[in-house]
C-alpha cells in the first residue's frame, strides 16, 4: 500500500511566522515521524515589528509548554490591559479598548443595555467606570486573575502582553531545534514544480542544494515566494476600506516605567503606535502614502519620540488584503505571505497562531484533499474578513473631517456586513457575534462607544427591573471594581517581584 503520510515539512522563511510554526508543529509531531526544517536567509530582513498581542497568545505559549515568567523575561515583556486610542473620535478625545467585560450582564442582556438606561436617568458615571481593565490601566496597576479571592471582578482579568518580536522568534526557534527541526543558510533561487500536478516538489538554494518535501509551508513575508510568485493564488487588495500602505518603525529608549497597555494615536494620514517593553519603546507610524511623503510620515514619527533612538528608522510597504488561496496545492502561506491587516487592533501574531492551529487541525497526507483546503481557506478567509471590518470601524466611525485623509476615511463605502452592524447598534443598541470571532461584543462596543457612535435606544429587557434596584445593582458592580483596583499592585512592581528581565 503507497504510504501517503506527510514525511517531510519545508518551511521557507523564519521570522516571527517561520519559528512559531516549526515551534507548533514540532510540538505535535514528534521528530522521528516528520522531519521539519526552516529555509531562512541572514541576508532577507524581516520585518520583526509584531510587539503587541491580544489574550489568545496564552493558548500558544501553554500548547508549548512556556513558564509565562520565564517567557516574560526572555522577551524583555510587559503587561497589555487593551489599547488606547487617541485622537480616533475627535481631536482631543481618547478611549481604552479593554480586554475584559463592562459589569456583569444582567436578566440575560448585555450590561450596556442598563448602563444606557441608569445614564437616561442622570446617575451613571462613565460606562469605564465599570471595567477593572481599563480602571487598572489608567492607574498603572497589573495583576494575574486571583480565583483565592472572593472579588468576580479580579477573577476576571484578562491580558496579553507587548514582547520583543525578534526575541520571541528566538525563543521559538530554541523551542523548535531542542524538538529535532533543523535550520538551513540559504537564499532560494530556484522553485522545482512537479509537470503534472504543478505541486513544489523542492527548492534550490544558491549554494546549488537540493531541498526536497511534501508540505510547504510559506513564511517568506510579503513577496509569497511560492504562494504567490511560482503558485500564483492571487490576493485581494483591501486598500480602498483600508487605505494605509506604508509604515515606519523606530525603538527609542525607555523614559519611564512601562504603562500596561498599548497607545494608537491618529495622525493626520494615519496612526502612531507606542509600545512599552521592559528594555525599551517600540514606536512606529502607519499612513497613506496618498497623503503624507515618507519623509513627513517619520518626521511626524521623529517628533513624537519620548526617548532617544536607538534604531534606524525601518520602512515597510503593504497592501491591505488576503491571499485568495492562502493554501494552494501543497503549499500553505502563513504570516505576511498569506495576507495583511494593519496592527491596528494587534492581530499580526494572533493570525499566525490560528493559521497554525487550522493547519493542524485540517492536517494533510499527500492526496491533498481539495475539499479540506477549501474549507481550511474560506475559514481563513472569514477570520481575515471579521477582522478586517472591525478594523474598519475605527476609520468609519470617526467625526474627524480637518484633513483629506480623515475626511475619505468619514464618508467612504463599508462593506456590507460593517454597515450592518452598525444600524443595528445605531437603533437598539444590540452587539452580537458570529462563528465565533475574534471580537467580542465588549470590543465591538468599546469601539462604537468611544468613538461617539450613540444608539437611539437600548433593548426594552432593561426597562423591567425598578429603579431602586437598577441603581442598587449598578451601585454595587462600580464597588467590585474599586474594590479590585485597590487590592492590585503598581505594574512595575508586579513585574520586579515575578518576571523582571535583565535589560
Amino acid at each position: 500500500m503507497q504510504d501517503l503520510r506527510i514525511r517531510k515539512i519545508v518551511i521557507v522563511g523564519g521570522g516571527t511566522a517561520g519559528w512559531m510554526a516549526a515551534a507548533g508543529m514540532s510540538k505535535l509531531m514528534p521528530s522521528r515521524e516528520v522531519a521539519i526544517r526552516v529555509i531562512e536567509s541572514d541576508a532577507i530582513g524581516t520585518v520583526g515589528v509584531g510587539e503587541a498581542t491580544i489574550p489568545h497568545i496564552h493558548y500558544f505559549n501553554r500548547l508549548l509548554g512556556l513558564d509565562e515568567n520565564e517567557f516574560i523575561r526572555k522577551t524583555n515583556a510587559t503587561f497589555k490591559l487593551g489599547i488606547e486610542f487617541v485622537n480616533w473620535g475627535g481631536l482631543g478625545q481618547s478611549y481604552i479598548h479593554p480586554f475584559g467585560a463592562y459589569g456583569a450582564n444582567m436578566d440575560g442582556i448585555h450590561f450596556h443595555h442598563f448602563w444606557l438606561r441608569y445614564a437616561k436617568m442622570g446617575k451613571a458615571p462613565s460606562l469605564d467606570a465599570y471595567n477593572l481593565m481599563i480602571r487598572a490601566a489608567k492607574a498603572h496597576r497589573f495583576q494575574r486573575p486571583d480565583p483565592t479571592r472572593l472579588n468576580a471582578a479580579l477573577n476576571g482579568i484578562s491580558y496579553a502582553f507587548h514582547f520583543d518580536a525578534s526575541l520571541y522568534a528566538r525563543l521559538m526557534r530554541e523551542l523548535a531545534e531542542k524538538r529535532g527541526v533543523t535550520r538551513t543558510e540559504g537564499r532560494i533561487t530556484r522553485v522545482v514544480q512537479d509537470p503534472r500536478s504543478g505541486h513544489i516538489d523542492s527548492v534550490v538554494l544558491e549554494s546549488g542544494e537540493t531541498v526536497e518535501g511534501d508540505l510547504f509551508i510559506d513564511c517568506s513575508g510579503f513577496r509569497g515566494l511560492l504562494i504567490e510568485q511560482t503558485l500564483k493564488a492571487g490576493y485581494d487588495d483591501w486598500s480602498h476600506w483600508l487605505p494605509c500602505d506604508r509604515a515606519v518603525a523606530r525603538a527609542c529608549a525607555k523614559v519611564a516605567d512601562p504603562i500596561p497597555y498599548t497607545r494608537s494615536t491618529a495622525k493626520t494620514a494615519g496612526w502612531q503606535w507606542r509600545i512599552p517593553l521592559q528594555s525599551r519603546t517600540g514606536n512606529g507610524h502607519v499612513y497613506a502614502s496618498a497623503y503624507i511623503s515618507d519623509e513627513g510620515a517619520l518626521d511626524s514619527l521623529n517628533s513624537d519620540l519620548d526617548g532617544a533612538p536607538l534604531s534606524e528608522p525601518n520602512f515597510l510597504r503593504f497592501t491591505a488584503g488576503i491571499r485568495r488561496a492562502p493554501w494552494t496545492k501543497n503549499v500553505v502561506s502563513i504570516g505576511l505571505a498569506s495576507g495583511f491587516l494593519e496592527p491596528l487592533e494587534s492581530t499580526s501574531i494572533h493570525l499566525i497562531q490560528t493559521a497554525i492551529a487550522r493547519l493542524m487541525a485540517n492536517f494533510p497526507d499527500k492526496s491533498f484533499n481539495q475539499p479540506d483546503i477549501d474549507y481550511y481557506n474560506a475559514r481563513t478567509r472569514l477570520e481575515f474578513e471579521q477582522i478586517r471590518d472591525f478594523i474598519i470601524l475605527h476609520y468609519k466611525a470617526t467625526e474627524r473631517d480637518d484633513t483629506p485623509f480623515w475626511a475619505y476615511c468619514r464618508h467612504m463605502e463599508i462593506p456590507d456586513t460593517l454597515r450592518e452592524r452598525l444600524a443595528i447598534y445605531q437603533e437598539n443598541a444590540r452587539q452580537y457575534r458570529h462563528d465565533n470571532e475574534l471580537f467580542n461584543e465588549v470590543s465591538w462596543l468599546a469601539v462604537m462607544h468611544g468613538q461617539n457612535v450613540r444608539p437611539k435606544r437600548y433593548h426594552p429587557i432593561a426597562d423591567m427591573i425598578p429603579d431602586e434596584e437598577l441603581i442598587r445593582r449598578m451601585t454595587q458592580i462600580e464597588d467590585e471594581v474599586t474594590r479590585a483596583l485597590a487590592l492590585m499592585p503598581d505594574h512595575q512592581a508586579f513585574i520586579d517581584r515575578h518576571c523582571r528581565a535583565a535589560v
